[in-house]
């Protein structure tokens, strides 16, 4: 049976009940930013400043001399679902106009979560954000945004960043393909990574 396309006013209900749960950062003041020369000269003897250093540079305080390597490199998105037959990572290293042509299969009803992998190279980024919008046959049903937060250089090693737990939707009228349009940026409104990808909802993941 071929799966039931949604109208264009069940797609406006769809919107407006999520756009009363989206979530908010008005409120949000970001932190002062300092270079690594101020971190490393914050007095050792106090022990928060301390805390304050370890937890944006680790123990190694290395960064990547290099200015032709970007500071902030978004690397991949991997949906976490436990449920998935297989591995659903996007490359984001490659070729981002073709994941414009593809899809993630997800079964309808299953909890998953977005994992944003990502390096910081040379400076310390402030207020890192995850801003996604969702749009169905063209008409925007979502946007959530999700504060990463401040990270120093660790070129050597990936963060992650979890979405919170989230159910795919479900029933006939939630069947079909998504288009998500994915930003990866900071309190300067500097846009590390834009990509754009589909998520197709079927009643099993086979279908």
């Amino acid at each position: 049976m071929a799966e039931q396309e949604p109208t264009e006013e069940q797609l406006a209900a769809i919107a407006a009940e999520n756009a009363e749960t989206e979530a908010e950062l008005v409120n949000y003041k970001p932190p002062a930013l300092k270079t690594l020369q101020e971190i490393h000269e914050l007095d050792k003897d106090d022990e928060s400043l301390q805390k304050y250093k370890k937890a944006l540079l680790g123990d190694g305080h290395e960064s990547v001399a290099d200015g032709a390597v970007p500071n902030v490199q978004v690397t991949r998105l991997t949906l976490v679902c436990d449920a998935a037959p297989h591995p659903l990572t996007l490359d984001l290293q490659g070729d981002l106009e073709e994941y414009k042509k593809q899809s993630f299969v997800l079964k309808e009803g299953v909890e998953y979560r977005i994992k944003i992998s990502f390096k910081v190279n040379q400076e310390i980024v402030s207020g890192l954000k995850f801003t996604q919008q969702t749009f169905r046959k063209g008409v925007r049903i979502d946007k959530s945004d999700y504060m990463v937060g401040s990270y120093g250089p660790r070129p050597a090693a990936e963060y992650d960043f979890l979405t919170p737990l989230e159910e795919a939707p479900k029933g006939m009228l939630a069947r079909g393909t998504y288009n998500i349009k994915s930003r990866f940026t900071d309190d300067d409104m500097h846009d590390h990574l834009v990509w754009e990808w589909n998520l197709n909802i079927k009643k099993e993941w086979t279908d």
